[in-house]
């Protein structure tokens, strides 16, 4: 606008936001509609691009003319040629710019009338603008900057200058890549980076970097205002020899590039094993387990030395194993599942979940023991095993089985954790039997009954015994006087201190099968939990009974020497 006519702020309240509405956000060209309830309206000449509109303390950029209800015009920043800039929603507009260019999308152009209380009320501006005049302005928003107040204490407003891409935003513990200038408030340049790399956990340089890089996506280039408690405070900070000094309670001015950046995410709950992305994968898809992969290999001890190398010499076989055969150390066999095809990852594993105490000897190099170990692993391909809604009736059935097998083997081997997934696994896939044929469904019964019974051992064996006795409850949903059943849930019951509810299961048992061994040990050993539970309550009760007698002739003995008390009136 000219530099001697203004649209100054309207002498009023801002507005209250609870009387503001929105327009319908798909107005059709030549449209006219109320916003608010305060008198404004807003038609639409030409439709913007996309969906998002400026907001509060966003700096915008428009063309607009000014005109009175009788079509006087009184401003146009189109006749000088120069868009006008403010910030939106900081009253340095009347209030019915505010409200309606916050309606507007990039590119859009429309028509505002705005009613004399929200534009220059009674007093008007003289000499162009009478008192008490409703005005109309046509505006084209051309542009807007988003302001941000990123920590929500005005510690660190950040400008975007540059919009990246996608949606994604790094974590703590991801590694990033930025470009960032540093400058006082005067334009003196106190530091500069082409590119450093660091963890947005460990931050870099001053704390608002870090905390930024938090808020960007890839490819994004913002202005930052840093105030002192997110720079570098009360004491400033001294110059070194490549950056300026930066005196004390000192607002900085920080000019910063997101680049790229490196996925970091742990594996495991305990966070043992940890993951960091050097190249995205291709599509969706990653390996189950069973899945057979095949992939570029190498693996390093924490001092660099490289222990194993398969895949990356010209003509040599890629390495291939099986998942969760056990075929590789745990750590690695549970990473390569994490990966998408065409994805290179570095993985560090902990010993837990490496080689353990024992350490061992590898193809390059010799594995101390309670090494962590690193791993970089280059996913060229793999193929699933089949999933059960891509099986026939009888694949199902036939898988069923081979995963009962294999369970069984692990539950031999002490394996209790990896038998029970199998034997999970191998009830999914007869889950749903409606198509089976009559034979086909007695055949996937009996997988169901033998693979839920021996996953309840394995929740016995690992304690978890609310597991167990669930698995213990759907074999007996499907046979009613299965002895097995009622005897595992029986044990469940008795280590959960349920022991009517054992028992219950222990006489049902010995009434289905008089003469089971197991049963009738069983049931010796629940009648001395119960009657050591018995000696309990009663030594309990008797010693809360006889507190109480106590009591009793406490307070009897008090009452006998209270003073005899005579009524004064007789």
């Amino acid at each position: 606008m000219d530099e001697d006519f203004d649209i100054p702020a309207a002498a009023e309240d801002e507005m209250n936001e609870e009387d503001f509405d929105m327009p319908d956000a798909f107005m059709k060209v030549g449209e006219e509609k109320a916003i608010g309830k305060e008198g404004l309206k807003k038609k639409l000449l030409k439709e913007g691009h996309g969906f998002d509109t400026p907001d509060n303390g966003d700096e915008v950029e428009v063309h607009y003319t000014g005109t009175l209800v009788d079509g006087s015009k009184f401003d146009s920043s189109r006749d000088r040629g120069t868009p006008f800039k403010f910030t939106l929603g900081q009253g340095q507009v009347i209030k019915g710019w505010d409200q309606g260019i916050k309606t507007m999308k990039k590119g859009e152009n429309a028509i505002f009338t705005i009613p004399p209380e929200l534009a220059y009320g009674e007093s008007g501006s003289p000499p162009t603008i009478p008192p008490n005049a409703t005005l109309q302005f046509d505006v084209e928003l051309l542009s807007w900057v988003s302001l941000k107040d990123i920590c929500k204490d005005g510690g660190i407003m950040k400008k975007i200058l540059t919009e990246g891409d996608k949606w994604e935003k790094p974590k703590d513990l991801d590694e990033v890549l930025v470009k960032y200038e540093v400058r006082l408030e005067d334009g003196t340049l106190i530091a500069k980076s082409d590119g450093v790399e660091f963890t947005v956990e460990e931050g870099h340089f001053c704390p608002a970097i870090a905390t930024a890089v938090k808020s960007m996506k890839k490819g994004e280039k913002v202005d930052l205002t840093v105030r002192p408690q997110y720079g570098f405070g009360e004491k400033g900070k001294v110059a070194s020899s490549d950056e300026g000094a930066v005196p004390p309670n000192a607002t900085l001015q920080i000019t910063l590039e997101l680049v790229s950046w490196k996925t970091v995410s742990t594996i495991t709950d305990d966070k043992k094993i940890v993951k960091k992305i050097l190249k995205e994968g291709e599509g969706y898809e990653r390996p189950n387990e069973g899945a057979v992969v095949n992939l570029k290999l190498i693996g390093k001890l924490q001092d660099g030395t490289i222990f194993i190398k398969k895949g990356h010499d010209d003509g040599e076989e890629l390495f291939e194993f099986k998942t969760d055969e056990e075929e590789v150390i745990e750590g690695l066999d549970r990473a390569v599942m994490t990966m998408k095809k065409g994805e290179v990852a570095l993985f560090t594993i902990a010993p837990e979940y490496a080689f353990g105490t024992s350490g061992s000897q590898q193809e390059l190099a010799l594995v101390p023991p309670n090494s962590t170990v690193q791993y970089e692993v280059d996913l060229v391909s793999f193929v699933k095993e089949k999933e059960s809604w891509d099986m026939n009736t009888e694949e199902k059935i036939e898988a069923a089985g081979k995963k009962k097998e294999e369970g069984n083997a692990l539950f031999k081997a002490g394996k209790y954790v990896k038998a029970s997934k199998r034997y999970e696994k191998a009830v999914k896939y007869i889950e749903y039997d409606t198509s089976f044929g009559e034979e086909e469904k007695q055949q996937a019964k009996a997988l169901k009954v033998a693979c839920n019974l021996n996953n309840a051992a394995c929740k016995l064996k690992l304690k978890e015994y609310k597991q167990a006795e669930k698995l213990c409850t759907k074999v007996l949903e499907l046979e009613s006087k299965n002895v097995k059943a009622l005897y595992r849930r029986a044990q469940a019951y008795m280590n959960a201190a349920d022991l009517d509810l054992a028992e219950l299961d222990i006489k049902k048992a010995l009434e289905i099968d008089p003469e089971n061994r197991d049963v009738k040990l069983e049931y010796k050993i629940l009648k001395e939990k119960i009657k050591e539970y018995n000696k309990k309550d009663a030594k309990f009760y008797g010693q809360m009974f006889a507190k109480l007698n106590k009591l009793e002739t406490i307070k009897a003995d008090a009452k006998e020497a209270e003073p005899m008390s005579i009524d004064s009136k007789a």
